[in-house]
């Protein structure tokens, strides 16, 4: 499969056939995460934006999203919105994460009351740090602030 043959009009991936594409061990971890920390099943669509067309993977809670993740061969990309609630929570959480974190954080502009963070997974010191902005992003189940 190759990203540049797949079109709108064709049925769309598997999530199989995605993560062979991908073949990052890395995308397999972050799939697992949401789908099992949330509760939530992928929702696999088109996008014809021009920052990442093609097929991406969503993933919501209600109609809240969770991440969307773009797949490349290889390689995938998560954008991560954190909101104006999220982002006293998300500027202190950078202090402890990667620089390359930091750096697109400082970066991404408020946009519609959010920083629109596209994240380049490509180590698992990356990977843990975006799995705690999602949990910032939002609350896992069963969690409680006190």
């Amino acid at each position: 499969m190759d990203k540049n043959d797949i079109c709108l009009n064709c049925e769309s991936p598997s999530m199989e056939e995605i993560a062979d594409y991908v073949s990052n061990p890395l995308w397999n971890n972050l799939c697992d995460f949401v789908e099992e920390t949330f509760s939530v099943p992928p929702q696999i669509e088109y996008s014809k934006c021009s920052m990442k067309p093609g097929w991406n993977v969503k993933y919501k809670k209600s109609s809240r999203a969770i991440c969307t993740l773009y797949p490349d061969k290889g390689d995938f990309t998560c954008l991560l919105v954190i909101g104006s609630k999220e982002a006293m929570e998300t500027e202190l959480k950078l202090a402890s994460c990667n620089p390359y974190i930091n750096e697109i954080y400082k970066q991404a502009k408020p946009f519609n009351g959010g920083r629109w963070l596209m994240i380049d997974v490509k180590t698992p010191e990356i990977l843990n740090d975006v799995k705690e902005l999602i949990c910032i992003r939002t609350k896992p189940i069963g969690f409680k602030r006190y």
